[in-house]
């Protein structure tokens, strides 16, 4: 099955404009000194950079590097345009036309380099994106609750005269301590059915002895 060809009068235009303004830029060329295949690479390299730019513009949107060489070799292109209409004498060219055709390599050199090795804006990527709801996720998980810090104690207390009369709840504990000692209580008997002792309670807190029968008298 055949596919019938239909000229696009914007690609026609297009190309008609190109093979001009590459002709004007060879012409320049070509007056400036340059001759044979260096004055057909002036073109190709004018061309080239205003490519590279505006293809950093679609890709990267608009930043202050890929307007300036856009603009730069669309000056070059325009200027070649103009300069072979008649306002400049190309059987005797001024010295800055020799001086800016000679400097040009090296500009667009320059140019086609930073646009090439230049970093995009800062934007969030896709490796990001899903990373942060799994980190969300780990947050929203159930954390053990943390241990308090507990009171400082060295050594077992040594025994006191008073201590076997004394109730247990005399010892004074932090009203913190109670709570998390609950929590820890409730947690115990949601997962065994059964209160938790004495000494179960004293491991998880990690508190001497007769603290843990102090908290142990508060919980009941």
């Amino acid at each position: 099955m055949t596919r019938s060809i239909r000229p696009d009068a914007v690609l026609v235009q297009a190309v008609i404009a190109g093979a001009l303004s590459f002709a004007h830029l060879h012409d320049l060329a070509a007056a400036a000194g340059q001759t044979g295949w260096k004055a057909w690479a002036y073109p190709v390299s004018v061309d080239l950079l205003l490519v590279a730019a505006w293809r950093r513009l679609r890709a990267d949107g608009p930043s202050r590097l890929a307007w300036c060489w856009f603009l730069i070799a669309l000056v070059a292109s325009l200027g070649a345009n103009v300069a072979t209409a008649g306002f400049l004498d190309l059987a005797h060219p001024p010295a800055w036309l020799r001086f800016g055709v000679a400097g040009w390599p090296a500009l667009a050199f320059l140019g086609g380099t930073l646009l090439a090795h230049a970093h995009a804006p800062d934007h969030p990527t896709d490796t990001t994106a899903h990373a942060a709801p799994n980190a969300l996720d780990i947050e929203r998980e159930p954390t053990p609750a943390p241990t308090p810090t507990a009171v400082p104690v060295s050594e077992e207390p040594a025994a006191l005269p008073a201590a076997d009369s004394a109730p247990a709840t005399a010892m004074p504990v932090p009203a913190a301590l109670v709570d998390h000692a609950r929590k820890v209580a409730a947690d115990h008997a949601a997962r065994t059915g059964a209160p938790i002792d004495t000494d179960t309670l004293r491991a998880r807190l990690g508190v001497p002895a007769p603290m843990a029968d102090a908290i142990a008298a508060q919980l009941t």
